[in-house]
């Protein structure tokens, strides 16, 4: 049994996560460009006492703008740009925001984090991701995208190269003593010098150590590549699971990797997303549900599966007929696994696994009361398939003001979840450790 407590994320869209969110009648449909809608969320997960906020993000646009329709947000901020205001009017919340290694540069990227680490107190993270779509290379002068292993290649040397840049100064360099004269100690900066394979970075970094050391590792890949560099690197794992079982398999995976890098099971924590549908009763859960179901275009549901199942044109296949067989992806390897293995296990045609998909992409969804998605999130962490988990409401801000409204307190009930923060930092909400300075170990 676990005494420790589990981690909560609040991942935010525009409307929610339900992929006809914008269309119910209580969401906000214009939300993604509306900055006073992004801050009633952070300060209301805040109040929920929520590790962190966090934001995904895509270097294109999605879906199918020919039919007037985007399987993800076509209307909303960078999410760095975004989370830079949010870390103005909060104080303790954790701030993270996607971003990929395939389309940035280690300097760029590494300064960033840095300025939002500063600018918020130490709250920072970064979920890394490798990018998935060929739409995304294209507006980066790429007829195609890296293939997988040469993305997660490059993405090795990455973090490598940011971290390093991270070290760039010692944490005691500024001495800033004006009686002296000295601003800081010249031995306590450190050039990088970085000459890879696909890097050529000098450094130094020109802001000092954050007040985190590193913003937190963030890594969003479950492919095997994906759970390769989350053992040597991540410190959170966001990751999609449909059941029990397969969550425990993937903790145990993840978990088991560790040691081969030196490194101990509370170094990473493990947090599946889930989408909570909540109601005063199972009925009103359910109804609610099916609202939302009853929303889908039958075009938008095929060709958010389609996308997402790698990128295969399913038009031509009965939706009332089972999904074909799929030739493997070079976009979201793991997530094309789930769907397959989803379809395969509960004999689901091709409409249904849209619609089953619908609600949160593959991550679980769970509709009941308040007390039935707390015994669920509680079983999952008490029997090791989570640390925690990255709650993805259906439809905002009604989504996440119940969560925080009904389910938080009954996990602070038993003891499950904390009262108060006891810190200021995203390290310390998620019991991690700061890293020392290289140049100091």
């Amino acid at each position: 049994m676990k005494t420790a407590q589990m981690s909560l994320g609040a991942f935010l869209m525009s409307s929610g996560h339900h992929l006809a969110a914008w269309r119910h009648p209580r969401a906000w449909s214009g939300g993604g460009l509306d900055f006073q809608h992004f801050r009633k969320l952070a300060t209301t997960a805040e109040r929920g006492k929520f590790d962190a906020i966090f934001f995904a993000d895509n270097l294109a646009l999605m879906g199918s703008p020919e039919l007037g329709q985007f399987t993800t947000a076509g209307d909303v901020f960078d999410p760095l740009v975004l989370l830079s205001g949010l870390a103005a009017v909060t104080e303790r919340i954790g701030l993270v925001s996607t971003v990929s290694t395939s389309y940035n540069e280690p300097y760029l990227l590494a300064r960033k984090f840095a300025s939002l680490d500063h600018l918020s107190g130490g709250r920072s993270g970064w979920n890394l991701v490798t990018s998935a779509t060929d739409l995304e290379a294209l507006n980066f002068g790429r007829e195609k995208h890296f293939e997988h292993g040469d993305r997660y290649q490059r993405a090795e040397e990455f973090i490598d190269v940011v971290t390093g840049l991270w070290d760039s100064f010692e944490d005691d360099a500024f001495v800033r003593d004006k009686t002296s004269g000295v601003f800081f100690q010249p031995d306590k900066l450190h050039v990088l010098n970085h000459h890879g394979d696909n890097y050529r970075v000098r450094g130094p970094l020109n802001i000092p150590r954050t007040p985190q050391g590193y913003p937190v590792l963030i890594q969003a890949g479950s492919s095997e590549p994906g759970k390769a560099l989350a053992a040597r690197t991540a410190e959170v794992v966001f990751t999609a699971q449909q059941t029990l079982a397969n969550a425990q398999a993937f903790y145990a995976d993840v978990k088991g990797r560790l040691a081969g890098y030196g490194r101990r099971p509370e170094h990473l924590k493990v947090m599946p997303g889930i989408s909570p549908v909540i109601g005063r009763t199972q009925s009103e859960a359910e109804d609610k549900y099916q609202q939302l179901q009853d929303l889908v275009e039958p075009r938008v549901g095929l060709a958010m599966l389609a996308g997402m199942a790698g990128g295969f044109d399913l038009s031509e296949y009965d939706l009332d007929g089972p999904l074909p067989e799929l030739p493997p992806s070079n976009s979201m390897q793991s997530r094309q696994a789930l769907f397959i293995d989803l379809a395969r296990r509960e004999n689901l045609s091709i409409r249904q696994l849209y619609l089953k998909v619908a609600g949160a992409r593959g991550h679980h969804t769970v509709i009941g009361t308040p007390k039935t998605i707390a015994d669920t999130l509680e079983q999952w962490f008490v029997e090791q398939a989570a640390d925690g988990f990255n709650i993805m409401p259906p439809f905002l801000p009604e989504g996440l003001d119940e969560f925080v409204d009904g389910v938080v307190p009954l996990l602070q009930q038993r003891g499950l979840f904390r009262h108060e923060y006891s810190g200021t930092t995203l390290r310390d909400h998620l019991g991690l450790e700061r890293p020392d300075n290289r140049h100091r170990r």
